[in-house]
């Protein structure tokens, strides 16, 4: 029986916080800093009283001064119809781990307010316990095993877990493993040797990942620039499970967590995520897409972690129906 969904339904709107570090026209600041819309349509929301300065409301497009405090009221505007969220796999009354269905987003972000994960645990939330809160993301189309706590404790523990496993000193350590399909590498590909050299069990894949460039959100991540300093090393495992027509179905094993880390570590290694409209064979991005933008098939398979009093957790979350190809050894 397919899972239920939650109908498309207007938000309450909502407030978006931003600080002024040097003089700037109002509406300069906005088209610098929210890209997706032009100059032109904040002048038409200044216009409309959308936009407060120092707790005044702004009528008209003017100069701002380092310090001036600004908050955009956005209308309420209907959010797209998204997955329920399941009953959890794991809850022990302070850690919680759910299947988060593809399709349903973690936090607010993308035009999604009130229809994400966090959402509906407020929602449903018990009086007594109160809502657990997500310790990571996963994105928008990624399925799989998410982790959540309800006090500030365990979310520190496990965010250390998750965020960098491969450093002993931080955290216990921590395992990642999961299921995606590949679009068949190309000729130079380094995936290509998982298929074709005998006793090659798994390829590393290390790329840095960085932030570049991106017409529409002004900065998004990817395979580094080499020259970046400030990039992020990263760790993907990645193991041959099976070769169909339509793809490769791959097991990823991740010992760091970084943004859009496997969909980028594919791409960069000459095998995008089947699908991926986003990360292109490289790992660079193309600039008529957005990270949540769906067609890719990623899963959270499995997880093992040490709780924050001591216990290890092992956890599977079952696979989706498009990644069943071949079970995992």
């Amino acid at each position: 029986m397919p899972a239920p969904w939650l109908p498309a339904a207007f938000n309450d709107g909502w407030a978006y916080h931003d600080r002024i570090t040097a003089p700037s026209q109002a509406s300069a600041y906005y088209t610098a800093h929210y890209p997706h819309s032009d100059q032109v349509a904040w002048r038409q929301r200044l216009a409309a009283g959308e936009i407060w300065c120092n707790g005044q409301q702004l009528w008209a497009d003017g100069t701002l001064q380092a310090g001036d405090r600004l908050v955009w009221h956005r209308p309420p505007w209907q959010e797209a119809s998204v997955p329920v969220l399941p009953s959890p796999l794991f809850d022990d009354g302070d850690l919680v781990v759910f299947n988060k269905p593809s399709g349903l987003p973690v936090l607010p972000a993308g035009g999604f307010v009130r229809h994400t994960l966090l959402g509906q645990l407020e929602a449903t939330a018990d009086a007594g316990l109160g809502a657990p809160r997500p310790v990571h993301r996963l994105g928008r189309f990624t399925s799989g095993l998410l982790v959540c706590a309800r006090s500030a404790g365990a979310r520190a523990w496990l965010s250390a877990q998750l965020r960098e496993s491969t450093q002993a000193a931080v955290a216990p350590r921590c395992r990642k493993v999961y299921r995606a399909l590949l679009s068949p590498p190309l000729a130079e590909s380094p995936v290509l040797s998982l298929a074709t050299e005998p006793g090659l069990e798994q390829l590393l894949i290390d790329t840095p990942i960085g932030r570049r460039p991106h017409p529409r959100l002004g900065l998004i991540w990817c395979a580094a620039d080499p020259a970046d300093a400030q990039a992020l090393p990263s760790q993907s495992r990645v193991r041959l499970l099976g070769q169909g027509a339509e793809g490769w179905l791959v097991g990823v094993a991740i010992s760091s967590g970084r943004p859009h880390q496997i969909r980028i570590h594919a791409a960069a290694a000459g095998a995008p995520l089947l699908g991926d409209p986003l990360y292109l064979p490289g790992g660079l991005a193309r600039a008529d897409a957005l990270p949540g933008d769906g067609g890719y098939r990623l899963h959270a398979h499995r997880l093992s972690l040490t709780r924050p009093d001591g216990r290890a957790l092992q956890l599977e979350a079952p696979l989706p129906a498009a990644l069943w190809m071949q079970e995992e050894g």
